[in-house]
């Protein structure tokens, strides 16, 4: 599989400077919580999701190739993962993971991509 995974796919929707915090994010089988933050940076956009109570307020790193569609109207992501998938990828842990080239490529790789940090 390719880099992808960290760019948004052509037909999700997403248009550069879109605002995404706050956003409710959606997996194909259900909510999973709300965007708390989100990075366009090119080889390495994603979204950090703050997952609330669902799994104990834990927050996940979702690349850009995992979103599906942006309704803009109703503040909400589309993600193209189960909510098992998502709850299973690897624990987001701010400040030790922000920026951390050896985080991104393991969320990459669980992805099913290649990042190219």
């Amino acid at each position: 599989m390719s880099s992808t995974v960290w760019g948004y796919l052509p037909d999700s929707g997403y248009r550069a400077g879109t605002v995404l915090e706050g956003y409710s994010v959606e997996a194909l089988d259900g909510s999973i919580g709300k965007v708390d933050k989100h990075s366009d940076e090119v080889d390495s956009a994603h979204l950090v999701v703050d997952t609330g109570p669902w799994i104990l307020g834990r927050r996940v790193v979702l690349p850009a190739g995992t979103v599906t569609g942006i309704d803009r109207e109703e503040e909400k992501v589309y993600v193209g993962r189960t909510r098992q998938e998502i709850k299973d990828a690897p624990s987001f842990e701010g400040d030790e993971h922000a920026g951390s080239a050896d985080y991104l490529h393991q969320v990459g790789v669980y992805f099913g991509g290649f990042p190219l940090v």
